[in-house]
């Protein structure tokens, strides 16, 4: 399978199928997710409660015959309720470890924002080290390991927002909107009853997830792409540098060197998953909001005008060419 694109977009359109026996809709999502997977990388999912997030990591889990955990972020999570602890047995008098649920290949972080700085930064140390160290013993995390993290975008009381150095470590941030009525329509007649059906057969494995990591280093990037992505950054830093001075008002710092690093990564799988062994550059544009809409911050005057991050983004697509001139 390395390095056969086609092979690789048959396999995730198995992928997407399998989960779509349970699924309904949220394709595009779907997809953004499986990218990540192939990038190592973890996704921050934002949408309102009912929209099925929970439902879509499980699914991606099952179709890829990975372990999966959820955890319940909530004011009185403790650190070593999710990366777990060492205990004291008296009888013996040794200790024994007890991992915690984020030793499983997908972990769906479930409200996020609930918790407590000090259990956010336990989760967030174990993505970036992608280990956790329990007493005096280093312990692994499974290969692949993801972490998708929800967070609710209405009903803010008792949250605690994530700082923007942990919320950098995420190489996505994906919006998980309400479904289309017909879409709708078919949710109602296949899980408005006692015990819908919930199971979705594997039809891949973690091996090939690996295999199409080494082919996702293979995908050619031209120096033309790369300095367009470094010219899209640029932009959410300095506006006025790239010839936007009607935006540097609004804000009020940019996109940081992860991004330029995420955007040429998910820009490669964007690639890949469209059977194509070569970036253009519809790819960048294509993955440039879910890369950077967490990582622009707004000024007061540009929420006071009602623009957004997105709205911001969407201008620099239009507004930056492609070829640098």
């Amino acid at each position: 399978m390395e390095g056969d694109t086609a092979a690789i977009g048959n396999r995730l359109k198995e992928v997407r199928e399998a989960m779509a026996s349970v699924v309904v809709g949220q394709q595009a999502l779907i997809e953004r997710m499986l990218m990540a997977l192939l990038c190592n990388g973890h996704v921050l999912l934002e949408g309102v409660p009912g929209v099925a997030k929970t439902l879509i990591v499980k699914s991606l889990a099952s179709a890829l015959g990975a372990d999966f955990s959820r955890i319940q972020f909530t004011p009185d999570l403790l650190p070593g309720d999710v990366i777990g602890t060492r205990i004291y047995h008296h009888r013996t008098g040794s200790f024994e470890t007890e991992r915690g649920p984020v030793f499983a290949n997908l972990v769906l972080a479930d409200e996020i924002n609930r918790a407590p700085a000090k259990v956010q930064s336990a989760l967030l140390e174990a993505m970036q080290e992608r280990q956790v160290t329990l007493g005096h013993d280093t312990h692994r995390l499974p290969d692949p390991f993801m972490v998708l993290a929800t967070q609710n975008p209405i009903e803010q009381e008792g949250t605690y927002s994530l700082p923007e150095a942990q919320v950098d470590r995420f190489m996505a941030k994906l919006l998980v909107d309400y479904p289309a009525p017909d879409e709708e329509q078919t949710i109602l007649r296949r899980m408005a009853r006692p015990a819908p059906s919930m199971h979705v057969e594997p039809v891949a494995s973690l091996e090939e997830i690996r295999q199409m990591r080494a082919a996702l280093e293979q995908i050619f990037m031209a120096p033309e792409i790369e300095q367009y992505i470094l010219r899209l950054v640029a932009a959410t830093r300095v506006p006025a540098s790239c010839g936007l001075e009607e935006l540097q008002p609004y804000i009020r710092f940019g996109a940081s060197p992860r991004a330029t690093i995420y955007l040429a990564l998910f820009a490669r799988a964007h690639a890949l998953v469209r059977e194509r062994d070569y970036v253009v550059p519809d790819d960048v544009k294509a993955v440039l909001h879910d890369v950077t809409r967490h990582r622009v911050a707004i000024s007061y005057r540009a929420e006071a005008e009602g623009l957004n991050s997105e709205r911001l983004l969407d201008r620099i697509v239009e507004q930056v060419p492609v070829n640098g001139t």
